[in-house]
């Protein structure tokens, strides 16, 4: 089974729920209006895709049933679905520039983390890759034990110390074993904690400083492990991790277990960052890379065994994952002189593309150094100004500035020998609270847009 197949079985929960609340709001209208973009919304946010991107989804959707004429509510539901294709973008396709490279793996205890190494480095070794792991999560009961197992299940070297070992000097052994192994990428394990921002952080400088000291020119990838089963809430941790850590990819766990597939549009949309894989199995071949054209064909509807195949082909194409076809070597034979001279040149031309590589490199050196100081300096800035937001909408509501909700509309009193009529009452008020909430989570973020508006405007106005 392909990408596309695991995927589209993965994100079954999350289709049959979404897809059986879309279905019901859409056969329920006769006409496109505010009304059922209302409903639309509280899909969206129930489905935990989140306040923010659900607006940002139904309002592109309005825009485009507008300027497309469409009258008939059964096509919104398409409509939407290019919606989420466009957010999603391009598959993408992870491939490193150098050999080897670092993959530091981060995450909280318990979303699966040690679990999804062992997964993707029996990924990359399926694709050719020699990998090495690092078990640098020296303070966890069992960590190390862990990654051992799952290291001799993917066939992988990995380099361990003692419990309670400096995790820096795990990435130096690391390193240095995957130089001198000829690895292709060294995956690191990390202190699954952030409950002390300041020791992670510190310990994260600490392996960094290392890795530019002994692979100053590698690749660096920083994946961040969420549990897809705690929704919204992953949001809010990756939001923490970002406070102290670069990350520049997500690893989104657990997803065949759960209904809460629509984080995936919040990560993207809210955080800015690109899904690397999911998990959809308990499998060692269940890490599957993300694929945008999977996902969003996978959100709305099931597919047939021929379309299914068709998928396929695209994403293998997109993402580089087709077989390339073995090159035949020619037979021994003495070579001519015209060919030793074009023997000659071409080491010559090597030689020569080897110093400016040599040259190129350092160039980049110099550039990655003032690039991350940059972001350093960028992350320090960004850091100070979402305490002064915080800051200003703690004032803004003490001094009472709050949208209020929406009363709740009385519920006519049943018989109290009518069972059913004191059923029907008891889900009517549930209904009327879920939208009495979602109601209020959509005023708290139009409040907090409309402070950072005004900070905006103020700042413009100064300038």
């Amino acid at each position: 089974m392909g990408i596309f197949g695991k995927t589209n079985n993965g994100m079954q929960k999350t289709r049959d729920k979404l897809s059986a609340n879309l279905d019901a709001v859409l056969d329920s209208f006769e006409e496109i209006g505010d009304d059922l973009f209302d409903e639309l919304t509280e899909i969206l946010v129930m489905g935990d895709v989140g306040v923010y991107t659900s607006e940002v989804i139904i309002d592109e959707t309005k825009k485009r049933v507008s300027a497309n004429g469409i009258k008939d509510p059964r096509q919104v539901r398409q409509t939407m679905k290019d919606v989420v294709a466009d957010m999603l973008g391009k598959d993408e396709t992870i491939d490193f520039l150098t050999s080897p490279a670092v993959v530091l793996v981060i995450g909280v205890n318990g979303v699966g983390k040690t679990t999804t190494i062992g997964k993707m480095a029996n990924f990359f070794q399926n694709r050719g890759q020699k990998v090495i792991l690092g078990a640098a999560d020296t303070f966890r009961a069992a960590a190390i034990d862990q990654l051992q197992i799952w290291a001799d299940r993917a066939g992988v070297d990995i380099v361990k110390h003692a419990e309670g070992a400096d995790p820096a000097a795990v990435v130096f052994d690391t390193i240095n074993a995957g130089i001198n192994r000829n690895a292709d990428v060294i995956i690191v394990d990390t202190a699954g904690r952030i409950h002390n921002k300041k020791n992670l952080m510190d310990e994260l400088n600490k392996i960094f400083r290392v890795i530019d000291r002994e692979l100053p020119y590698s690749d660096r990838e920083i994946f961040l492990v969420l549990d897809a089963t705690t929704g919204q809430n992953a949001i809010s941790q990756a939001k923490e991790f970002m406070k102290v850590a670069d990350v520049s990819g997500i690893v989104l766990t657990k997803l065949d277990g759960t209904a809460r597939g629509g984080v995936v549009l919040s990560i993207k949309n809210d955080l800015k960052l690109p899904v690397k894989f999911i998990g959809v199995g308990e499998g060692i071949d269940d890490l599957q890379p993300f694929s945008a054209t999977a996902f969003a064909t996978s959100l709305f509807d099931s597919v047939s065994e021929e379309e299914q195949a068709a998928l396929e082909r695209k994403i293998e194409e997109n993402m580089n994952l087709s077989e390339q076809p073995a090159v035949p070597e020619d037979e021994d034979r003495e070579l001519t002189k015209k060919e030793e001279k074009a023997k000659a040149k071409a080491e010559a031309e090597a030689a020569k593309a080897a110093e400016e590589a040599a040259r190129a490199a350092e160039e980049e050196k110099t550039r990655r150094k003032a690039e991350q100081k940059a972001k350093e300096q960028a992350k320090k800035e960004a850091y100070r100004k979402q305490l002064e937001e915080e800051a200003a909408a703690k004032a803004a509501a003490k001094a009472g500035d709050k949208t209020p909700a929406p009363k709740a509309e009385p519920q006519p009193a049943a018989p109290a020998d009518d069972k059913a009529a004191k059923k029907a009452a008891k889900e009517a008020a549930k209904k009327q609270a879920e939208k009495e909430k979602i109601a209020r989570m959509i005023a708290k973020e139009r409040e907090k847009e409309a402070i950072r508006h005004e900070k905006l405007m103020a700042k413009k106005n100064k300038g």
